[in-house]
């Protein structure tokens, strides 16, 4: 083989033994890089995943900022109850809010409530009546439907009757002698009111009825009499005030006239006293003369 073809044959091996490294060292980096790709995305997967708990953690602080802010003022809201609108039975009443009301209002209304008080009513009056039948009604609330009733006729030494009736009104005619009813109220099956009624006979009723013109005319004319006599004492004392100069001095002059008439009499009575002594003291002095003579 010649010089010039060795050479060449050199060279040639030179260029496929760099061309083969160069090969290697790519599928070496290659592989590097694909070996290294599932960590990197396990990685920033791991970072989204933190920034994404981070950014949820950041809007759920001012959520539970809010949640505590309203726990706060449901804590801060004072509730008020008003009076039942009955003092026995069953009634209703007002629920207020003393602090929080809309509009800086010192009371407001929340809400209206069911309220009771002593089951025993008494002894009622009927809504209404006239010389033949009287109407009566038991203890109740809207709805009336809500509650069911029961009527009893009391009868003395006697157990009571229990009437068909189980509305809310009973309707009773007069008969000659005095009737006495009693309603109770159930809610539930328990009783949480009960009022009794007295049914008057025709006569009874007219003698009653007659006996209270006299009864109302003295009232009134009693009435009357007071309210004059408070206005005559409003007008005389604004009249006083209207007029506090003139009458100072009117009550000054008087005062005066007063203390004068007591100077003078005092002076007559001095007067008086001088008189009553002159007599006796004349006398005395004849003697005293009597006895410079005589010597």
């Amino acid at each position: 083989m010649s010089p010039g073809g060795a050479g060449c044959s050199a060279g040639l091996l030179l260029t496929v033994g760099w061309l083969l490294l160069a090969g290697l060292q790519s599928t070496c980096g290659i592989n590097v890089t694909a070996v290294q790709d599932p960590s990197l995305v396990s990685e920033g997967e791991n970072e989204g995943e933190e920034e994404a708990e981070n950014d949820s953690e950041v809007e759920n602080e001012p959520q539970a900022e809010a949640e505590q802010d309203v726990s706060n003022k449901t804590v801060v809201k004072e509730v008020e109850f008003g009076m039942c609108t009955v003092t026995c039975g069953v009634g209703i009443r007002e629920v207020l809010l003393t602090n929080g009301c809309p509009g800086g209002e010192s009371k407001c209304i929340v809400r209206v409530e069911e309220c009771r008080g002593p089951v025993d009513c008494g002894w009622g009056k009927p809504i209404s009546e006239n010389l033949e039948s009287v109407r009566l009604s038991c203890v109740h609330t809207s709805p009336v439907n809500r509650f069911k009733y029961v009527w009893r006729l009391l009868r003395p030494n006697q157990q009571a009757v229990i009437l068909a009736n189980d509305s809310a009104i009973l309707e009773v005619q007069r008969e000659t002698h005095p009737m006495a009813f009693q309603c109770e109220t159930l809610d539930n099956n328990e009783i949480v009111a009960t009022v009794k009624f007295t049914v008057y006979t025709t006569a009874e009723l007219q003698m009653k009825r007659s006996s209270r013109p006299d009864t109302d005319a003295v009232l009134v004319f009693v009435l009357t009499i007071g309210v004059i006599i408070c206005i005559f004492v409003i007008f005389v004392l604004i009249f006083i005030i209207v007029n506090w100069a003139t009458v100072k001095d009117f009550w000054a002059s008087k005062a005066s006239t007063t203390e004068i008439q007591s100077e003078l009499s005092s002076m007559k009575y001095k007067d008086s006293t001088s008189l009553d002594q002159s007599p006796t003291e004349i006398p005395g002095h004849e003697d005293d003369a009597l006895s410079e003579w005589n010597e």
